[in-house]
């Protein structure tokens, strides 16, 4: 019985690693390429091929050790990457600016001092 509980979450575990990946990964697709480098990231590319063989590794290959340096990629893209892609706003969905105009400020619009 405890065996049966133990094997469960490990499976979700391995679970929770995939989504985290796959999100990653569209994150990553959805942000522009120039973004990558005004934030002095890695390029759009080097991430979308990192991010994909962490997906590949977390559906083909059983492996913990692989799918451990899969997790600390994806970690690293959310708490890194993506936070300063989201500053430069260059992307769409969940990576570009929400509406509003160029002039807005981080308290509303801006109106020149008037």
């Amino acid at each position: 019985m405890l065996i049966e509980g133990f094997a469960g979450l490990v499976w979700l575990l391995y679970l929770a690693m995939l989504v985290l990946a796959v999100a990653a990964l569209v994150m990553a697709a959805l942000f522009r390429d120039d973004a990558y480098r005004a934030a002095d990231k890695q390029n759009k590319g080097f991430w979308l091929i990192i991010l994909g063989v962490t997906v590949a590794v977390n559906l083909l290959v059983p492996m913990l050790f692989l799918q451990l340096a899969g997790l600390v990629a994806t970690i690293v893209f959310f708490v890194d990457v993506r936070p300063a892609l989201r500053q430069i706003g260059g992307g769409g969905g969940w990576g570009g600016r929400r509406g509003g105009s160029s002039s807005d400020g981080p308290y509303g619009p801006y109106n020149g001092g008037r």
